[in-house]
């Protein structure tokens, strides 16, 4: 069984945090996911940096940039990978955009995929149509599961075909904006986190976007599943270094 879903069925809340492959110092990554595993982290977003990342705030654009000065490619990221499993059990997915998969070869980032243990890929700029189509078989060949993004003006017709495709959790995006912390949910987004309670999908959902804190983390999860946190975390990277993960993370679950 693909360990994401495994770990969805566990009786818990999930923290999943994302970070950026090669930053801070292009050698971090393993060393991160490591700890993160360490410290009682759930699932991993590993993101694979673009130059040109749409839907990332300045916080993860920034890393992104960084992490390609410092030489992180495909090639890099996957031979950094090569040995993760020896030594770390939780789901790890990565996310990226199509053009660096579609550069690679889907097929063979697929296949490679499944050689050095990646459960997952979160692809925000591939359309689902375009996935279902033309590369869903691909992905289940090689036992990956694609987490499609829902974001508040996603109509329900949408967020149920997405459910239907999907057998993974929904990546439900907690405001119109791009990634980057924020102090709390307001009443519009409650009332979406609500509405899609309500709809009572098969798939559960892990809210990202606008979580930094045990406040926004414990709010989040009640609606869903779990959440993710991404520009919290870089941003703490950023500030404190590799080695102050501990505390970052006991923050967000104790």
């Amino acid at each position: 069984m693909n360990r994401i879903v495994e770990k969805l069925k566990m009786d818990k809340k999930l923290l999943s945090i994302y970070f950026t492959a090669g930053y801070p110092n292009i050698d971090d990554t393993v060393s991160i996911i490591q700890d993160l595993e360490k410290n009682g982290v759930d699932m991993i977003e590993i993101g694979l940096p673009f130059s040109d990342p749409l839907a990332d705030g300045p916080t993860i654009q920034d890393s992104s940039t960084k992490a390609l000065k410092n030489g992180m490619t495909t090639e890099v990221l996957f031979n950094q990978l090569k040995d993760i499993r020896k030594t770390v059990n939780i789901p790890l997915i990565i996310m990226g955009y199509f053009n660096p998969m579609f550069q690679y070869g889907v097929e063979k980032f697929c296949k490679k995929c499944q050689e050095l243990g990646i459960d997952g890929l979160i692809i925000p700029d591939l359309p689902v149509d375009v996935y279902h189509n033309e590369y869903q078989a691909i992905f289940e060949k090689y036992g990956l599961i694609n987490v499609f993004l829902i974001t508040p003006q996603t109509s329900d017709d949408r967020i149920r075909y997405i459910d239907s495709i999907s057998n993974g959790f929904i990546y439900m995006v907690s405001s119109a904006s791009t990634t980057g912390a924020q102090s709390g949910f307001g009443e519009e987004q409650t009332s979406y986190f609500e509405r899609i309670a309500k709809m009572d999908l098969k798939n559960p959902q892990i809210i990202g976007f606008g979580i930094s804190n045990n406040e926004t983390f414990t709010q989040a999860t009640q609606y869903a599943k779990g959440a993710i946190i991404g520009s919290a975390f870089v941003k703490h990277v950023t500030n404190e270094g590799v080695n102050s993960i501990e505390t970052f993370v006991k923050s967000v679950i104790n």
